[in-house]
């Protein structure tokens, strides 16, 4: 149930109304057309009580892939 999902998530983030918005915006970014919404809620929500969503992002390094350039026809 969601309820359980969100006390989990009360462990990393310090109250409710912090849950709701870190929750909303991560809703937005992750949320894939064609997928229920509440599947993607409760997917964000499982994965804030794994890990603190307050904490600083960890940026991933993308390999620099070579621009390829157009010719005309």
């Amino acid at each position: 149930m969601r309820s359980d999902l969100v006390f989990r998530a009360l462990s990393h983030v310090s109250n409710r109304y912090q849950l709701c918005q870190l929750a909303s915006k991560a809703t937005r970014k992750l949320h894939k057309p064609n997928t229920r919404l509440q599947d993607t809620t409760n997917e964000v929500l499982s994965r804030f009580q794994d890990a603190n969503p307050e904490a600083e992002p960890v940026e991933e390094t993308v390999a620099a892939q070579p621009d390829e350039k157009r010719r005309a026809a």
